[in-house]
């Protein structure tokens, strides 16, 4: 075989009978360069920079296969790019959701018109929102009627435009740190959890089986409750996370029309989530994360059962 690995192969002699080499992945294009490590030709659209000379598409692709992914000290997958992209997502889920409320407006005389102009919202959050209904209605409406997918689309309904802002700046501003510690998949996981640990823990406790409560704020307190865990861990400064989840309880519990206990049920599950994600031993995090995953949503799930019962 003629050349060196990852170099120029040369061209022919003028008295050799054989025909240039071409490309091992495009037979049309003639080449004197080959992979540094299978020996194959390859041309310039194949050529990939190595160490030494170039390798083709193939060799470099079994090469990543050995090498271990970068990880952050609790796990998550290092990426040079879009380390926020399951909160963008989020994000435009909410805004997406709300356009669509106000498009929809309340219109008609039907029992969800009726109702959310009494509730002062709009028919997508009569829909959607979480109202836990009466068994002894004459009318489909609430969850103690099956219509269970309220408990999770409730968490991404919103009314005001005030209402949306502080949501998703808190968001933006909590997701955007722990997304890329935790990894997508945890953090998407923890994150929906904890919205479903608001919606149990509102109607556990809800007086009024036809009250509505709506957006994410169970799911932000849960990562409220993520972040503190996280940062003492990783024995960061927690007093100003403190004092920020300390002045949301206080508004939580002296503002009306604020459902404090979706944000205590998103508090604690997502605290608790965080704790088994950070504090599990490092070569069993992927087993803790299913263990504590499991564990959320079974207490969830027995909130939601007792909620109507």
């Amino acid at each position: 075989m003629t050349g060196s690995a990852g170099g120029p192969a040369g061209p022919p002699t003028s008295g050799d009978p054989a025909a240039p080499p071409t490309c091992y992945r495009h037979p049309d294009r003639e080449t004197y360069i080959r992979c540094s490590r299978c020996e194959r030709p390859i041309c310039p659209d194949c050529m990939i920079s190595a160490p030494v000379g170039y390798q083709c598409p193939e060799c470099v692709a079994e090469g990543r296969k050995g090498v271990r992914q970068a990880r952050t000290v609790l796990g998550g997958q290092r990426r040079e790019g879009n380390t926020n992209l399951v909160t963008l997502s989020l994000i435009g889920i909410n805004v997406v959701v709300w356009v669509m409320g106000l498009v929809i407006g309340t219109r008609g005389d039907s029992i969800l018109a009726i109702y959310a102009r009494q509730s002062h919202t709009n028919e997508l959050a009569a829909r959607l929102g979480l109202i836990l209904g009466d068994p002894g209605d004459a009318f489909r409406f609430g969850i103690v009627d099956g219509e269970w997918y309220r408990v999770i689309t409730a968490t991404f309904m919103h009314v005001s435009l005030l209402h949306i802002a502080l949501n998703m700046l808190a968001l933006y501003l909590l997701g955007s740190q722990l997304e890329p510690l935790l990894g997508r998949s945890r953090f998407i996981t923890l994150y929906l959890l904890s919205a479903l640990g608001g919606s149990a823990a509102s109607l556990l406790m809800v007086s009024d089986p036809y009250s509505i409560s709506i957006g994410a704020s169970g799911a932000v307190y849960g990562l409220f409750g993520a972040l503190f865990v996280v940062a003492r861990r990783l024995g960061g400064d927690t007093r100003s996370i403190l004092v920020v989840l300390a002045l949301n309880l206080a508004f939580s519990f002296t503002i009306s029309g604020i459902d404090w206990r979706a944000h205590l049920g998103g508090l604690a599950i997502g605290s608790a989530l965080a704790a088994v994600y950070a504090y599990a031993p490092k070569e069993q995090r992927g087993l803790w994360a299913v263990i504590g995953s499991t564990s959320a949503a079974a207490v969830v799930t027995l909130g939601l059962v007792l909620a109507i019962v």
